[in-house]
């Protein structure tokens, strides 16, 4: 197999999945979004109520 058959390949499999827009019914982006905010603001809380080397 030859690198240009290869890409090739990979091409038509990227233009396939782009037809059905690749995402899942159930996830909703402003949900998901807002709870990696959420986690990541109560990481940060934590990690500054824990370091008391200041």
């Amino acid at each position: 197999m030859s690198l240009a058959s290869t890409a090739h390949d990979l091409v038509l499999l990227a233009s396939e999945g782009a037809e059905n827009g690749g995402n899942h019914d159930s996830l909703n982006p402003y949900l998901t979004g807002g709870g990696a905010f959420v986690i990541l603001m109560l990481m940060l809380w934590v990690t500054t109520r824990l370091n008391r080397d200041r």
